[in-house]
């Protein structure tokens, strides 16, 4: 088990009450109950940045196809005009 570092922190007698009886109801410890309780903030931190990466690269994603797709259609017009025109040269 890696070691342990004590830290000093100060907390509202309302929020000490509700950490003290979860404590007691889990048979735990304050640090134990502290220790999980900030892994599991770091984690849901950890996703809340990875949602904000994953949304921003779709964002950008979705400009670039709309941007190709807009690229596309223009031809696809270009196309269909010169079609049109040789179908006309053949009547």
């Amino acid at each position: 088990m890696e070691e342990l570092k004590k830290i000093l922190i100060s907390l509202p007698d309302n929020l000490l009450k509700e950490i003290d009886h979860i404590v007691t109801v889990e048979k735990t410890n304050r640090s134990e109950f502290v220790r999980e309780a900030m892994k599991l903030y770091l984690r849901e931190k950890r996703k809340i940045e990875m949602r904000e990466r994953l949304k921003k690269g779709y964002l950008e994603m979705a400009e670039i196809n709309i941007r190709l797709a807009e690229m596309c259609m223009e031809a696809d017009s270009e196309q269909q005009l010169k079609y049109e025109e040789r179908l006309g040269e053949l009547e």
